[in-house]
């Protein structure tokens, strides 16, 4: 079978851009945390199916969680960036970004006792408004990046993007790795996983990502959230209607669901498929 990559982005529940307008930065040591709990439960997840996967983490978390992201690098799963503090690269100068993977990085690599070599961008932040990231990502000597979601989406997306692994930095060897799409009448469908995996029938995902694998003899790379498998996380009650929906619809049988593709697909770490990949690179 072919292998597939899977990744888990490594933030708590009140870190995500559903609640960035909601839930003030300055307030979140003041939170209940559970993102460590919820990662140890994913590691048993992968543990129970024999998987191994790439944990796209934060700086913050790293920072108040070294024992975490240890435990991670001993099961044999491989550490990689997701930034700092989960702002989007949109947001940032060039010169911000820069001191943002920097710090990132050197608190993953302490705990990890891993080289970091993988970025995934906050929100897949990375697009049409930010031409300088992959440069910088590769001057940071970055091997690949899985920053990109090539859809139409109302809080990300580039859509004239490709869609398999493309080198976006001439004479570099960064690869971008996007998050997964199918094609159906023309038309390109989110199928990466996160809330598309979590809100959408199993079927869907297994139906894509067999297109993805059988007749594009491609990867797929999908990616899910700890919170995603918490069904008794707090709820943000001040949070608009879709972010609220998006956010808390079936928690609670992510956990089933997750044991289902793991059963029916051969799953690997970012790195591996990157390699197995660069030969193919656009």
């Amino acid at each position: 079978m072919m292998q597939n990559a899977l990744s888990v982005d490594v933030e708590d529940w009140f870190h995500v851009g559903a609640f960035e307008r909601t839930i003030e930065r300055a307030n979140w040591d003041a939170l209940t945390p559970r993102v460590e709990r919820n990662t140890d439960a994913v590691l048993a997840l992968f543990a129970e199916a024999g998987v191994s996967a790439t944990f796209f983490t934060l700086g913050w978390v790293a920072e108040r969680y070294p024992a975490l992201i240890r435990r991670i690098a001993d099961a044999g799963h491989e550490v990689a960036s997701h930034g700092y503090d989960h702002a989007r690269v949109f947001s940032m100068t060039p010169e911000v970004f820069r001191a943002d993977l920097r710090r990132s990085r050197a608190l993953l690599e302490d705990a990890s006792g891993q080289r970091v070599a993988g970025y995934r961008a906050p929100s897949f932040s990375i697009d049409q408004r930010t031409p300088w990231a992959h440069s910088i990502l590769a001057e940071e000597d970055y091997l690949y990046s899985s920053s990109v979601a090539p859809i139409r989406h109302d809080h990300y997306g580039w859509p004239e993007s490709p869609r398999f692994a493309w080198k976006p930095v001439s004479g570099a060897s960064l690869l971008e790795m996007p998050v997964t799409t199918a094609e159906f009448g023309g038309r390109r469908l989110a199928a990466g996983g996160g809330g598309f995996f979590r809100l959408l029938p199993y079927g869907f995902s297994r139906w894509a990502i067999r297109q993805v694998n059988s007749r594009e003899k491609r990867p797929a790379i999908i990616y899910f959230h700890p919170w995603e498998i918490d069904p008794g996380q707090p709820r943000v009650p001040g949070a608009p209607l879709r972010s609220r929906l998006r956010h808390y619809t079936n928690l609670s049988v992510m956990a089933q669901k997750l044991r289902m593709l793991m059963r029916d697909f051969s799953w690997s770490r970012m790195d591996a498929v990157v390699a197995s990949e660069v030969d193919r690179a656009a």
